[in-house]
């Protein structure tokens, strides 16, 4: 596992953002881990969080021009993606739309840079795809091409079939999804960690009922 991965897990856990126990899901399913971007919720944290999504971009390769951040968790992460990229030495546009269009000064539903080129959206994770689909809508209006999604977690657990919410998204626009961790970096990490040895059972056997790979990991 590269060494930002391993870092960002212990800074979520760190923020409390990556907690352990029981939790129930919006599918129903009791999980043993609960990821909320929502308690990166001060600067030094959202500087932090900002850096890791830019770490993960530039890992992943994704051709884009621009960032786009879907109302309302995206229009943080964007700001701070494009400062961290910026300081990275990649410096892009960005924007982010409003829920409901302006109807005086500027009017239009998009703030910041007007969309263009190939354009990257940010979120927190990928659960339904609404969020995505919104967004490749709104880009593909204004003339501009999706390129991607950048996310923090992808659970890579199924959906209401064989497919996770990721592998739909990569499916029905055909676009490559890039996180900064996953469930396998997870499992990794509590393997690594004898403080956390007590959770990796309960994320394994909950990665073999609903993860979308068969095989468990040793």
């Amino acid at each position: 596992m590269s060494d930002f991965r391993h870092d960002f897990i212990r800074f979520a856990i760190g923020r409390k953002a990556l907690c352990f126990g029981e939790f129930t899901t919006k599918a129903g399913r009791l999980s043993p881990y609960f990821f909320n971007t929502g308690l990166f919720n001060d600067g030094e944290s959202m500087r932090q969080l900002a850096q890791f999504y830019a770490k993960a971009i530039l890992a992943a390769r994704i051709d884009f021009d621009m960032l786009f951040g879907p109302a309302y968790k995206g229009i943080p992460l964007v700001t701070g993606i494009a400062i961290a990229l910026a300081e990275a030495g990649r410096n892009v546009p960005f924007c982010f739309n409003r829920k409901e269009a302006k109807d005086h000064g500027e009017g239009g539903n998009i703030v910041g840079a007007p969309l263009a080129g190939r354009v990257l959206i940010v979120d927190d994770v990928i659960s339904a795809g609404t969020s995505i689909r919104e967004s490749v809508g709104i880009i593909r209006r204004q003339g501009a091409t999706p390129g991607g999604v950048i996310i923090a977690l992808d659970r890579r657990e199924r959906g209401t079939g064989t497919l996770s919410a990721v592998q739909e998204v990569e499916r029905s626009y055909g676009l490559p999804v890039a996180s900064i961790v996953n469930l396998d970096d997870l499992l990794g990490f509590l393997a690594d960690s004898p403080e956390l040895a007590e959770y990796r059972q309960p994320v394994l056997d909950y990665k073999q009922q609903y993860g979308i790979s068969p095989e468990p990991v040793q």
